[in-house]
């Protein structure tokens, strides 16, 4: 391995314009890691709060962006044995993803599924880690249950359309265009709602209520999100695009026997995030191989390009996920 390698950095807190292209040292492996030549890194909104400078790396990580790429392993840290040299594999990562190599812990690797390429394994890790613990492991969602996601056209909604389809849920979502519902609609939702033109609440009352919520919208839609709910629903935050803050009144959650948890993944341990690898491992990664799920790409930019990527990602006008070609 060469002795530095290219990188984008975030030269100060800002838009996408403080993404600039950089040389820093190739990282070395700790022990229980390995480090990855990457192909693609994918493009995440943590990223753009970590840019603008509200969402710090964890102490130990990179101060890079990336939080989730594939590649090719190209060295083993002590104690890593179940992954070899040459091995190619799509990984969680701390941080560090904008670049050409990256050290990331080897129990958050996971094997790039039968007939996909690495551009699309790239858009694995970091919506399915999220949507597998929050909707399955946090929030619980049983088959035959309603389920709600908000931005249903994102990474997240993709994601979390798929696998509730998959898991025999009936699959409500919104988006704000009659393309994205359409999108959605293919990818498994049984009923998408154009936010601009219709009341999601008023939606989800018409059918029983929703069992569970996923949002990262917060603000406004919070109170909402609770009027939409079935008695004994739960909600699950992950984002606060419109802000963490809301006035809610805590006798509806009791009289209702209402649910109002969420998570960020990045601060989460080590060994959590290895269990959510596992479960993946376990669960999804066989869908996945059998083609009956797939991420959704929307579009590719080179490593130098990271800025426009990231414009492109807080325009809301993708649907699915964004990657970087190192």
């Amino acid at each position: 391995m060469p002795d530095m390698m290219r990188a984008v950095e975030i030269t100060q807190p800002g838009g996408p314009e403080v993404l600039q292209p950089t040389s820093r040292p190739v990282p070395v492996a700790r022990p229980g890691e390995v480090v990855l030549k990457l192909a693609y890194a994918g493009v995440n909104r943590p990223d753009a709060l970590q840019r603008a400078g509200s969402y710090a790396p964890p102490p130990t990580a990179s101060d890079l962006p990336g939080l989730e790429g594939a590649g090719e392993v190209v060295a083993l840290g002590e104690g890593v044995s179940d992954l070899a040299i040459g091995d190619q594999v799509c990984a969680l990562l701390p941080g560090g993803g904008y670049a050409e190599y990256v050290a990331t812990p080897a129990a958050h690797c996971l094997p790039v599924p039968k007939g996909m390429d690495l551009k699309q394994a790239a858009c694995l890790p970091e919506t399915f880690f999220t949507v597998w613990s929050n909707v399955f492991m946090r929030g619980g969602l049983q088959a035959g249950e309603r389920f709600l996601v908000h931005g249903g056209s994102s990474g997240i909604g993709t994601t979390a359309i798929q696998l509730a389809h998959a898991f025999g849920a009936r699959v409500f979502t919104t988006a704000g265009s009659d393309d994205k519902c359409q999108v959605c609609r293919g990818l498994g939702a049984e009923r998408a709602i154009n936010y601009r033109d219709e009341d999601f609440v008023e939606v989800m009352k018409a059918e029983g209520g929703a069992n569970l919520i996923l949002d990262m919208v917060g603000g406004s839609y919070i109170a909402r999100n609770i009027r939409a709910l079935a008695d004994d629903g739960r909600m699950v935050h992950i984002a606060f695009l419109s802000g963490p803050k809301a006035e809610i009144n805590f006798a509806v959650v009791m009289a209702r026997r209402l649910t109002i948890t969420g998570s960020t993944l990045r601060p989460q341990s080590d060994l959590a995030k290895a269990r959510i690898a596992d479960e993946l491992r376990e669960k999804v990664w066989p869908l996945l191989d059998a083609g009956r799920i797939a991420p959704v790409m929307d579009s590719a930019f080179a490593l130098e390009a990271a800025a426009a990527a990231h414009a492109r990602m807080e325009s809301s006008q993708h649907i699915g996920k964004i990657v970087l070609k190192i």
